[in-house]
């Protein structure tokens, strides 16, 4: 079996466990604020299956989505026509990102970013955003730092979700990679679906996440062109980071 990025397994317990419009410290409504007065197109990049997009459509936004997941596109849209909401939604890795608009403004929430584990990926990615964004638009996007968890080989034990319809899901996590030096942790995750006591599914899913230091990424976007870089902690405009628990938000601009 092959390991599957964010398949159709995972994508049901991303479902069950991030409600629409479910806030993860204030982050919707910080976003939703930041971006209230654009008049032009926004974009969530890595846009998942909506938590964030569907309350933006619904505040009257004019917001596109992109990620790399067909299956998470697929919930994505059922969710929006359920709702009654136009959704224009791309599938792409943010490296090889080729749309047909330039936005006022792009946003990459929860952290998805440090799931581009590749460092030059990360890099390209970046300047496919900046490509990507009209004069004066701005890029929003959050990152956050692991946790203190660096032995290989542990398992993470085993978490299991009861969803509407009677079904099970187990998921199970191994960290089988974790490089200081290179800043980059690597965890397996088995995700098992189970019917009325009978296993009908399984699903792989390779899971790494490559972090970045707060004045390090500040570089980063800067040499890519991004100017007038401000940080703040925990969806709080202007409050400085203080503590590594803390979500690092970064507003930069395309002069």
């Amino acid at each position: 079996m092959s390991f599957s990025y964010y398949g159709e397994l995972c994508t049901e317990v991303y479902d069950h466990t991030k409600k629409i419009g479910q806030s993860i410290g204030g982050d919707i409504e910080y976003y939703r604020d930041k971006v209230k007065d654009c008049k032009g197109r926004i974009l969530e990049a890595m846009v998942g299956s909506g938590r964030m997009y569907i309350p933006l459509l619904e505040a009257g936004l004019l917001a596109d989505g992109v990620d790399a997941s067909p299956h998470m596109l697929a919930s994505c849209r059922q969710r929006c026509e359920e709702r009654g909401l136009a959704a224009r939604l791309y599938e792409s890795e943010l490296q090889k990102l080729d749309l047909p608009e330039r936005y006022e403004a792009i946003i990459v929430p929860a952290g998805s970013f440090l799931l581009i584990d590749d460092r030059e990926a990360s890099v390209q990615a970046l300047k496919r955003l900046h490509a990507h964004l009209q004069p004066g638009g701005r890029l929003l996007l959050d990152l956050f730092l692991p946790d203190t968890n660096f032995e290989c080989g542990r398992f993470g034990g085993t978490s299991t979700f009861h969803l509407p319809d009677g079904d099970i899901i187990t998921m199970e996590g191994k960290l089988v990679e974790a490089d200081l030096f290179h800043q980059r942790k690597v965890s397996h995750m088995k995700y098992e679906k189970w019917r009325g006591g009978v296993l009908i599914g399984t699903e792989l899913q390779y899971f790494a996440l490559r972090w970045y230091g707060i004045e390090e990424f500040k570089y980063v976007l800067e040499s890519v062109g991004f100017t007038d870089i401000k940080v703040s902690a925990d969806y709080v405009d202007g409050s400085a980071a203080t503590k590594a628990t803390e979500y690092f938000v970064y507003e930069a601009t395309r002069t």
